[in-house]
């Protein structure tokens, strides 16, 4: 959802390493040191407190001690979205996997009390490798590709293996009627958020919830599966943590498949999109192949109705774009690339109608 001009490294300069610590999402170090003291075992200091470039919903930090080094999300200050930035949530998912040996940074701490630094918090391990942030992965093998690819999808059929109940995440989120109550809920955000009319967002909030798939099995739904939220090895395709639990939650399975798939229908001008691209050449494997490889790695079959999951999840992106677009508006936005997010509003929806008209509109 960046500007076609962004290349692979603009993308890295824009959403990768460190920098000073934004004035409005200043720390008190004393009080989180004090905390982490107390909570973090095997911390010691003194800390330095740098933030994260990437990430346009939730402040990030990188914590780093003489012999650590620590990530810390918080929730954003402000006035905010009801349901959003839910950092007990994504506490509890990377708990419940990081014990099953998914590959999930290791969470330390929870802090539900704001008078530590202004707003609920976790702190996790900082796991090393490299976030991939053009999906072409330029400067990399044609062999390298692939493999990532499919160490990619063959991560996410893992986590759609796990039985929720078994892992102690049952109440995680509700059982049946996922795609129902992600539309009511993207819509409800979508308004919230609104500022000028979009004709095409009006005509899907109509179409989706009179159209809706046959619910499939409930599992651990991430809800922003793609490829810079992993973290890939330094040095081959191991995916070493997913990142950004925000948006998960106990759904159909087939949401995060086909939200993945996204990246092959956004065009190749895009750092994360692939449509256009010689995928053949660039060795990376084209949509059938990947959704060939999930159904195999899961026993899925590949969905019938993938025009209507493309239509949904770029409704989805796009009511997440006017999210974004609404806290520009109210001054709490979490990255100068905010802005850039915003406009892709009307572009993500009228490609999402487009799928919409594919699925029967």
């Amino acid at each position: 959802m960046t500007d076609a001009a962004t290349s692979s490294e603009d993308a890295q300069a824009t959403f990768g390493g460190t920098r000073e610590v934004d004035p409005r999402y200043a720390l008190d170090a004393g009080a989180l040191d004090a905390w982490m003291r107390d909570n973090v075992e095997g911390y010691a200091g003194p800390l330095t407190i740098r933030q994260f470039k990437g990430g346009q919903s939730n402040p990030t930090y990188e914590l780093t001690t003489p012999t650590r080094a620590y990530v810390l999300r918080r929730k954003p200050p402000g006035v905010l979205l009801a349901s959003a930035h839910a950092m007990d949530r994504e506490f509890t998912v990377i708990s419940a996997l990081h014990a099953q040996g998914f590959p999930v940074a290791r969470p330390y701490a929870l802090c539900t009390d704001d008078a530590v630094i202004g707003s609920m918090f976790y702190v996790m391990d900082k796991v090393e490798g490299r976030v991939l942030w053009d999906l072409k992965l330029p400067g990399l093998e044609a062999a390298e590709r692939r493999a990532i690819y499919e160490a990619q999808t063959d991560t996410l059929a893992r986590l759609h293996g796990f039985d929720p109940a078994a892992i102690g995440l049952g109440d995680y989120g509700k059982p049946g009627n996922y795609f129902e109550r992600q539309v009511g809920r993207w819509t409800k955000q979508y308004r919230a958020s609104e500022i000028d009319p979009v004709p095409a967002m009006d005509r899907l909030i109509e179409f989706l919830p009179a159209t809706l798939p046959v619910q499939g099995p409930t599992r651990i739904v991430h809800g922003d599966f793609r490829l810079d939220n992993l973290i890939v090895a330094a040095d081959g395709p191991e995916v070493r943590a997913v990142l950004d639990w925000e948006l998960s939650t106990l759904g159909d399975p087939m949401a995060d498949f086909s939200y993945m798939l996204i990246g092959w229908v956004l065009p190749a001008s895009q750092r994360n999109g692939l449509a256009g691209a010689d995928l053949k050449a660039l060795g990376i494997p084209t949509l059938e192949e990947t959704a060939e490889r999930y159904a195999e790695k899961t026993g899925a079959g590949v969905p019938a109705d993938l025009n209507w999951l493309l239509a949904y999840n770029l409704f989805r992106l796009a009511a997440i774009c006017q999210g974004i677009a609404g806290r520009v508006r109210d001054g709490t936005a979490a990255s100068a690339h905010a802005r850039s997010m915003a406009a892709q509003v009307g572009p993500l929806s009228d490609a999402a109608w487009t799928y919409a008209k594919r699925a029967g509109a």
